[in-house]
């Protein structure tokens, strides 16, 4: 759970973002972080145990800076006024699945599988699909992922209109074949990480994407 003074303090950053603000309330800051890495070691400390592929994670391994990059943004407000959880198993320059935990409010949301991956980790997961696709729709259709997350996220931004290249039209996989990202999430209420038992909660509704992110790195480290 986060305290009453690091959703005031996130509050008080969007509404003053500016660097002299931040600058000024640097001890508000420090308290902050504290309170993050605490809700990163609960969040490691509840997520090992059901995934032993995170037991080498460290907090340092799992939070993002507060500072925005806004080198090719034209949003140049310098800070981040959320807090972002990312647990992998994946090494430093190496794509893998995960589940992350995003805490805004009106856009607070839990998520895991693998976002926009780069064309040759795209390759190695359509040809995964295109081989085990039956392997992965179990996935899809098992009754706790169903109920917790339905299905990949599908938009008109990660799906092709056309089949990919090299791929037929008629294949029994065809349309987890045109996903260009391969993520699930679900939205949470803001409210809800203040709460003892959040991150216990969360957690439950997280390991529902094991299967899923297992069947993920197996496409990304296979040969």
């Amino acid at each position: 759970m986060l305290s009453k003074e690091t959703l005031l303090f996130l509050d008080d950053l969007k509404a003053n973002n500016n660097r002299d603000w931040f600058l000024e309330n640097k001890k508000r800051y420090e308290a902050f972080k504290i309170d993050y890495q605490q809700l990163v070691a609960d969040f490691l400390d509840a997520m090992k145990p059901l995934d032993p592929s995170l037991e080498m994670l460290e907090v340092k391994n799992c939070t993002f800076r507060i500072n925005r990059d806004i080198r090719f943004s034209k949003d140049k407000t310098p800070y981040k006024t959320h807090l972002g959880v990312w647990l992998s198993s994946g090494a430093k320059g190496l794509n893998r699945s995960g589940y992350y935990i995003h805490l805004e409010k009106g856009v607070s949301f839990i998520a895991g599988g693998l976002y926009c991956p780069e064309a040759d980790d795209l390759k190695k997961m359509r040809k995964e699909i295109a081989y085990f696709h039956d392997d992965l729709q179990a996935i899809l259709d098992e009754g706790n992922f169903k109920k917790e997350f339905q299905d990949f996220d599908r938009n008109e931004k990660n799906m092709l209109k056309n089949p990919p290249r090299g791929y037929e039209k008629e294949h029994p996989a065809i349309e987890l074949l045109k996903l260009k990202s391969f993520e699930s999430s679900q939205k949470i209420a803001f409210s809800s990480v203040s709460k003892k038992d959040f991150v216990a909660v969360m957690s439950q509704k997280l390991i529902a994407l094991k299967p899923l992110n297992d069947f993920i790195n197996r496409a990304l480290t296979s040969e």
